[in-house]
């Protein structure tokens, strides 16, 4: 039977036509990879909108030569071509000032901007800025053009997920840029309780349980503990770490390599090596052992990896995530043995040892993986959208505050309004005074985090109360309200309560983006729509080619003897007609030579194959391509 869903309609006033609402899905915008999913309406389940083999989307965006940003699969094989260029895990980028990821600024292969101010960080390419919010609005935008492709609807309105750890700065950066890609970001919602959500805990009105969500992506780590009863998820904790993923584990990998090669070599090779350490990684985590000679700086390496070497180089940042667990735990004043499922998402838990030390906590209940962990989130996000459609009412939703929410008092210290683990929606009012007689204005600093001391803590924005009457210190009575929404994002509101004046703001990033400029480029996306679509395929055929041009050099390097001269003058030449099609070419000329350098090239990888196969079955070594 098919499933009755909620379609409304709007009026367009111009024309007096009606116009169907757009759809509404949930989107997971990962540090890896990003999805869109949304409810099918004949099953009533969710699914994550794609081709088969490519429902992911690779978060790395290739800015070309001419400024042009390309996204997805395309931009990931640039990772190799053009590193300098190609923008990966921007999400560790959201929100941060580059005084947050300086440690970790060696291991991007592209420049972010060492700053002196506060500032959201950027990022140069050949002379052109960019924030993290306008990138991950490029992502956003593929997203949204695949859902629409897909279903033959406008795509407007969107549920996100951000990790549970982020705070105000990365939750507002997110909506920011769900905003410029031109959707209406209904919610931004946790990834743990759209984990739950896409699982179906809470589903049943009966069901009564106490969940653990382990989440390891490949940027961002975090752990909640939830209670799910008469369909109300409640997040009890939350611990976790916004700079602790998949990416951190390769770099360990290339840490150890490091040792193989000369010193003078590490700073160029750390960047060049972070592929292959990924690849050695999934190798070795897939039961096989990692073998490949590195060429660098015109030498050449013998590097390696098992499974043991692996797990003994990163087993403290393993301990780092189990240590959050514990924290959790001991936040929702919970022991082993009270926690009913352990659910595990994210790539990285796909990491053998993952999986084993949680059986080793859990042992008593069942650790479970059945879901695709990188899946999971987003079928999650669209539940929780089929729920902010109006579609069904049976689901209630309670998160939490990650870090606390208070102000700069005397002396610089932090005073909390809002504790850490705070259910959300909620509000919470405190009075002040002043402390210089006839003081006529006040100032009141926000912050977030759990230090003492406001210096060592994020400072979210600042809200200045004029008009106060002059009075003897200590006489004006100030009432401080701070409201946090479902979103987690926060707005204050002062109040003197003798003469009745008050000032209330919506506290955004000191560094973040304005309203105004969002607005701006978002109307700029709209009307360039048509030439910036056509512009797009242009370019993603011209550097789909480019890649093809490198591979096919690339294996001639080092299979040639598997060809005649024939094989090769007919390849090379090929080649150069495609790389002549790049300059001034339409589209359509260079897909044409994709395709019959493509068609030409298709035997070779087979005699490849074959030849791999043939020296395996006699015992002799293959070399990695």
């Amino acid at each position: 039977m098919r499933r009755s869903v909620l379609t409304k309609v709007s009026i367009n006033i111009k024309s007096g036509t009606l116009e169907e609402e757009g759809l509404v899905v949930g989107i997971d915008l990962g540090t890896t990879n990003s999805l869109v999913a949304l409810i099918n309406p004949d099953t009533g389940k969710p699914e994550v909108l794609g081709k088969a083999g490519e429902l992911l989307v690779p978060s790395v965006v290739h800015i070309t030569h001419d400024g042009f940003p390309v996204v997805g699969n395309i931009a990931r094989q640039a990772l190799i071509t053009h590193p300098e260029s190609t923008i990966f895990s921007v999400k560790r980028l959201l929100g941060r000032s580059y005084k947050d990821i300086e440690a970790h600024a060696p291991f991007y292969t592209y420049r972010i901007l060492d700053e002196a101010d506060e500032k959201l960080v950027r990022i140069e390419v050949s002379g052109k800025y960019f924030t993290p919010i306008e990138l991950s609005a490029e992502i956003l935008n593929e997203l949204k053009r695949r859902a629409e492709t897909i279903t033959g609807r406008t795509v407007n309105r969107a549920v996100i997920t951000v990790p549970a750890y982020f705070n105000d700065s990365q939750r507002q950066a997110t909506r920011d840029a769900g905003k410029m890609a031109g959707l209406e970001v209904l919610r931004i919602v946790n990834e743990p309780t759209a984990a739950s959500l896409a699982y179906g805990l809470g589903l049943k009105s009966t069901e009564a349980k106490t969940i653990v969500v382990y989440d390891l992506g490949g940027g961002t780590f975090d752990v909640s503990v939830l209670r799910i009863e008469d369909s109300v998820f409640e997040v009890l904790s939350t611990q976790g770490d916004t700079y602790l993923g998949g990416d951190d584990f390769d770099r360990e990998i290339v840490k150890y390599w490091l040792h193989f090669l000369p010193e003078q070599l590490h700073s160029g090779a750390f960047k060049s090596l972070r592929l292959l350490a990924e690849q050695a990684k999934k190798e070795v985590c897939g039961g096989k052992v990692f073998e490949e000679i590195y060429n660098h700086a015109g030498g050449q390496y013998r590097l390696s990896l098992d499974l043991t070497i692996f797990e003994s180089v990163t087993s403290h940042l393993m301990d780092k995530t189990i240590q959050s667990l514990q924290s959790a735990l001991k936040d929702a004043k919970l022991t082993h043995e009270e926690i009913d499922e352990v659910i595990m998402v994210g790539g990285s838990t796909r990491m053998p040892f993952v999986k084993q030390r949680l059986v080793g906590l859990f042992g008593h209940i069942q650790v479970n993986d059945s879901l695709n962990p990188d899946e999971v989130v987003a079928l999650g996000a669209a539940v929780e959208a089929d729920v902010l459609a109006g579609n069904r009412n049976d689901i209630l939703l309670l998160d939490v505050t990650p870090l606390s929410l208070g102000i700069e008092t005397l002396g610089g210290l932090m005073d909390v309004l809002i504790p850490r683990n705070t259910k959300i929606p909620c509000k919470y009012v405190k009075s002040y005074t002043t402390s210089v007689d006839g003081q006529v204005k006040m100032s009141i600093a926000v912050y977030q985090g759990e230090r003492e001391l406001t210096a060592e803590n994020r400072k979210l924005g600042e809200l200045v109360l004029s008009g106060i009457p002059a009075m003897p210190a200590g006489l004006p009575k100030i009432e401080v309200a701070f409201l946090l929404n479902a979103d987690g994002i926060l707005t204050i509101e002062a109040k003197e309560l003798k003469s009745g004046i008050n000032q209330q703001v919506e506290i955004k990033p000191q560094f973040g983006l304005s309203d105004a400029d969002v607005e701006r480029m978002l109307m700029d996306s709209i009307s360039h729509a048509k030439e910036d679509v056509a512009r797009r395929m242009h370019v993603e055929a011209r550097t789909e080619a480019e890649q093809m041009i490198y591979m096919v050099s690339r294996f001639l390097e080092k299979n040639a003897a598997l060809l005649s001269e024939d094989e090769i003058d007919t390849t090379r030449k090929l080649s150069n007609a495609l790389k002549a099609t790049l300059t001034n070419s339409d589209k359509d000329t260079i897909l044409q030579g994709i395709d019959s350098l493509n068609e030409y090239t298709r035997s070779f990888a087979e005699r490849l194959m074959n030849k791999a196969v043939l020296s395996s079955l006699s015992g002799t070594h293959i070399d990695r391509i």
